[in-house]
């Protein structure tokens, strides 16, 4: 009995940490940003508009926080003291909401890609590529 329920344990554990390392491992997989809003810009442009993008991401990507409030009005039902029935409920919500790291690199690697084909379409002598950043 105990050995069983020492494998049922070690299972648990693998099954339940196996995500959660994956999870921390994975990459960064960029976002589509449409490279049409760079085709004003000249290639001495492109290039320098992808260092800023690139020295931003080396210093360290900081998300912006965004504080929001809702207001939401609707029909609800339910059983209650009075049996079934439906009524007006109004929900409030007030927090402060943030990006992630993650989604932020993602946008900034869209942008770096999106640049990337911009200068590409624009035969510029040098196309910057990305770099992958480990986490």
């Amino acid at each position: 009995m105990k050995l069983s329920y020492l494998n049922a344990v070690k299972w648990a554990t693998l099954i339940i940490g196996l995500p959660v390392l994956t999870a921390c491992a994975t990459t960064v997989k960029p976002s589509y940003v449409s490279p049409t809003q760079y085709q004003a810009m000249n290639c001495a442009q492109l290039n320098s508009e992808f260092q800023r993008i690139q020295q931003y991401i080396n210093n360290g990507v900081q998300p912006a926080k965004r504080t929001g409030m809702g207001v939401g009005v609707g029909l609800g039902g339910g059983w209650g003291r009075g049996g079934w029935g439906f009524g007006p409920s109004i929900s409030l919500n007030m927090g402060q909401s943030s990006n992630t790291k993650n989604s932020e690199l993602a946008n900034l690697y869209g942008q770096q890609d999106a640049i990337s084909q911009a200068a590409q379409f624009k035969n510029c002598p040098y196309v910057p590529k990305r770099q992958e950043v480990k986490k």
